[in-house]
């Protein structure tokens, strides 16, 4: 049995590894601000997510299937991946660069709390399972 595999921890997982993106991403644009004609970046996850949830909250995410005789749960679809995207649009200098370093700071340190915040609850729900089967 695997006690891992329900959707909390999926999501736990999709929003960990966006969090892990996010960071490596923050961190590239950080690098560049002075780079002529550089263009940031972004990871988008929770709107993704968002997206795929419908607004009534009902999920429209689907069960895993182990055997194509269960019942299918949910609408197609699944769970979605962090997508990176550029903003080729703007220029916050006249170098043609659009980071701002004072944002881009401040979305790390906010990144960092959301990024705690999924191991503490991700840890806090293996202790609880943890108790639930008395190890």
């Amino acid at each position: 049995m695997d006690l891992l595999s329900g959707v909390s921890y999926q999501r736990l997982e999709g929003a960990l590894h966006a969090a892990s993106l996010r960071q490596s991403v923050l961190q590239n644009n950080v690098a560049n601000v002075d780079t002529p004609n550089f263009k940031r970046s972004d990871v988008q996850f929770e709107q993704l997510l968002s997206q795929a949830m419908d607004n009534s909250g009902q999920p429209t995410l689907i069960g895993k299937r182990t055997d194509p005789r269960h019942i299918a749960i949910g609408a197609l679809g699944s769970l979605p991946d962090a997508k990176v995207t550029s903003d080729k649009t703007t220029a916050f200098n006249n170098s043609g660069n659009n980071v701002d370093i004072d944002s881009e700071m401040t979305k790390l340190a906010e990144n960092q709390l959301r990024y705690s915040l999924y191991v503490q609850q991700l840890n806090h729900d293996v202790k609880m399972m943890r108790i639930g089967l008395g190890k």
